[in-house]
Order: structure tokens, then C-alpha cells, then sequence
């Protein structure tokens, strides 16, 4: 079990590509992010006392391959906790994470037949093992990505590394806006119960798609989801 530290760091770079989705970039201030694929971090917009409680956090994928220096995270303000993150993170500030979390990746699963569906944000704890060498290992994934417009895709350049990475990685993107959403029965169609699922998205979707594939006679094991919130 890996051993979750606080990590003092610096906020590197913010992007607001579209208006209500923000992607940060933080380094390391002391010592180096040590995390596997597919983990995540707790991240406090409080100084943290070391004499005192953790301050108030929320938590966050990492999207970034763990032999990055830095790491990246993207949210949307959906709250109180995120809209206060959009107002304060700026590049130079200091802030505290504490990492990791999680073991989506981690746990013992066949990587001949893999199948990953993400939607919308729910991509960025995929995008971790994407991007590292990890994933040269599976053997012909797939990702079916849903994405509310083509103005939200936002991963471009991530997913066209994976495709360095892993030349058999098959992407097929779904634009909401015009194609409607990610279908888990025409999924499932294609892949069959023998495939591992990976699913990351919004709850209802992953409630969802869980219990259509469980129903279907796909094994516990063989569904793995990112459902920590």
C-alpha cells in the first residue's frame, strides 16, 4: 500500500479553455510526486500547520503519467470548494496536496482485452496511464469517450501521445451535442462480457453502465470504476 504524503507545491500554469472547465499544473516545491496511474490527490487552498488537522480539500485525478516532474488536474466550478480554487489559483501561489489514493490500475487485471469509457472529465485519471509506459503493455485498448461538445475536448495532444505510446489504442469519441450519449449496450456489443471495463464520468453514468454490464453477465472483477467522490 503506498504511502500518502503532503506535498507542498507550487501552482505552475492555469488554463481556462473553456468557461467553466480550468486544468492546473503544480510542481513539487520539496520533494518529488511519487504516484501510480490512475491515483489521486486531496488539494487544500488553506496553509496546512503541521500541529493542526488537514485543512478543508477536495479530491483530484491526477492526469499526468507518473514520470512527469509535474503534476496536472482539471475541475469544473461545480461548488463552493471549486469556486473558490477558479478565484485563488494562480501561478506562483502555494498551495498543499497530499497524495496518492486510489488504486484503479493498480489491482491485478488482463490487459488483453481492455475497454475504458470516460465521460467528460472522467478521461483525466485514464490520461495518467495513457501517457506512460505502462501502457504499452495492453494489448489493443479502447476508449469510447464522451464529450458534451467538441469545444470540450481538451485532450487532443494527451491522447495522441497514448497513440505513441500504444499503437494498437483504438479512440472513439462521441460528441453529445450532435451524436447523443456514450451507449453502453452498443459498447458492450462490441466488446462482449471477456473484456475488462474501466468507467469514469459522472455518477449516474457510472451506476449506469455498472449495473447494465453486471446484468449482462460481465464479472465483478471485470468492472472497475473511478467513483471515489
Amino acid at each position: 500500500m503506498a504511502i500518502v504524503k503532503k506535498y507542498r507545491s507550487e501552482v505552475v500554469a492555469v488554463e481556462n479553455p473553456v468557461s467553466d472547465i480550468r486544468t492546473v499544473t503544480l510542481r513539487p516545491l520539496e520533494k518529488a510526486y511519487k504516484y501510480n496511474p490512475g491515483q489521486f490527490l486531496h488539494l487544500a487552498l488553506d496553509e496546512f500547520d503541521p500541529a493542526r488537522p488537514w485543512p478543508e480539500s477536495r479530491c483530484f485525478s491526477m492526469q499526468s503519467s507518473p514520470d512527469q516532474e509535474t503534476i496536472k488536474i482539471t475541475f469544473a466550478e461545480k461548488g463552493k470548494f471549486t469556486a473558490r480554487m477558479a478565484r485563488e489559483l494562480a501561478p506562483g501561489k502555494v498551495i498543499y496536496v497530499k497524495l496518492p489514493y486510489g488504486d484503479l490500475f493498480s489491482i491485478a487485471h488482463n490487459t488483453q482485452k481492455t475497454v475504458f469509457v470516460a465521460g467528460g472529465t472522467g478521461i483525466t485519471p485514464f490520461l495518467s496511464l495513457f501517457t506512460s509506459p505502462e501502457f504499452a503493455a495492453y494489448q489493443n485498448p479502447s476508449l469510447y469517450f464522451g464529450l458534451r461538445s467538441l469545444s470540450h475536448h481538451l485532450y487532443a495532444a494527451d491522447l495522441e501521445k497514448a497513440l505513441g505510446v500504444n499503437p494498437s489504442f483504438s479512440v472513439k469519441l462521441q460528441n453529445e451535442e450532435k451524436d447523443g450519449r456514450l451507449d453502453i449496450q452498443k459498447i458492450f456489443g462490441e466488446n462482449g462480457p471477456s473484456a475488462v471495463y474501466f468507467i469514469s464520468g459522472p455518477p449516474v453514468m457510472i451506476k449506469s453502465f455498472k449495473s447494465f454490464l453486471a446484468s449482462n453477465g460481465v464479472p465483478p472483477e471485470n468492472i472497475r470504476t473511478d467513483d471515489w467522490e
